[in-house]
C-alpha cells in the first residue's frame, strides 16, 4: 500500500501543516482525525488497513490531515471568537489546499469525507458548508453542536459551524445528491446527536442512512468494521 508523507506552510493557518496520503489512485476520501488528533492517528490506529483492499485496487486515496482542534475548540487561552475563526481557517485550509488539489482525481469532481468522532463531525461540518465540493460523507460516532466549546459566546459563526443548527435552513440542490451516512450504536455516547441529525435529515426530505450497530462502544473496533462497508457504496465507476 503506498504511503506518501506531505508538509507545507498553509497560508490559511500561517504554520506547517503535515498529511499522509495513502494508494496510487482512486476515489479521493478526506479521512478527518479524532479530538485533536494527528495526521498519522487513523493510520496507527487501523483505520486505513480496514480499507486495504480498496486502496490496493486502486479504488481509493485516503487523504488524513492533522487536526487543528488544539488551535480552536480546545483553546481556552483565547477568547470563543478567537477558536472559532482558528476553527474557520482550517476549514479554508482543508477547502482550498487539500480538496482542491485532489477533487478532480476521479471526473465526479468531488471528495468522500469521513471520519470518527470528533472527525465526524468536521467530516459533517465540511460537507454540508461544501456541498458542491462532497459526494458521500460517513460520520462515524459524530456529535454536531459545537456550543459546548463557546462557553456561551453567541456568533453567526458558531452557528454556521454547528450542523444541528444551519442545516436546517439550507437548500442547496447539491445536498440532495449527497449519500449520507450516520454510523452510531446505541451504547455510543453520541447516540443521541445521531438521532436528532436523522431527525433533521429527514424532516428536510434528505436521504440517509442512520446505521444503529448494537450493543458497540464508542471506540475503533466498530469504526473499522463500519468504515469498509460504508466505502462500498461508492459507485467506482
Amino acid at each position: 500500500m503506498k504511503e506518501e508523507y506531505f508538509k507545507w506552510h498553509s497560508p490559511h493557518l500561517n504554520r506547517e501543516v503535515e498529511l499522509l496520503a495513502f494508494g496510487h489512485a482512486g476515489y479521493p476520501i478526506i479521512a478527518f482525525p479524532t479530538s485533536m488528533g494527528s495526521f498519522y492517528e487513523n493510520r496507527d490506529m487501523g483505520l486505513i488497513g480496514s480499507a486495504k483492499w480498496f486502496i490496493d485496487q486502486g479504488l481509493i486515496q485516503i487523504f488524513c490531515p492533522e487536526s487543528n482542534d488544539r488551535n480552536s475548540f480546545y483553546n481556552k487561552q483565547v477568547h470563543p471568537h478567537q477558536r472559532i475563526q482558528n476553527h474557520i481557517a482550517y476549514d479554508k485550509m482543508v477547502l482550498h489546499e487539500i480538496v482542491e488539489k485532489v477533487r478532480h482525481n476521479t471526473p465526479v469532481g468531488k471528495v468522500v469525507v469521513a471520519g470518527c468522532s470528533f472527525g465526524g463531525y468536521h467530516a459533517a461540518n465540511f460537507a454540508f458548508r461544501h456541498p458542491g465540493y462532497v459526494s458521500h460523507m460517513f460520520s462515524m460516532s459524530g456529535a454536531f453542536e459545537i456550543r459546548n466549546f463557546m462557553d456561551g459566546y453567541h456568533h453567526d459563526d458558531i452557528f454556521y459551524n454547528s450542523p444541528l443548527e444551519f442545516l436546517p435552513g439550507l437548500n442547496d440542490p447539491e445536498l440532495w445528491k449527497m449519500d449520507i451516512v450516520l454510523g452510531t450504536s446505541n451504547w455510543d455516547i453520541c447516540f443521541d446527536a445521531n438521532i436528532k441529525l436523522s431527525d433533521v435529515l429527514e424532516g428536510k426530505g434528505l436521504r440517509h442512512w442512520l446505521d444503529v450497530r448494537k450493543d458497540r462502544h464508542h471506540d475503533w473496533p466498530v469504526w473499522k468494521e463500519m468504515f469498509p462497508h460504508y466505502i462500498s457504496r461508492i459507485k467506482f465507476n
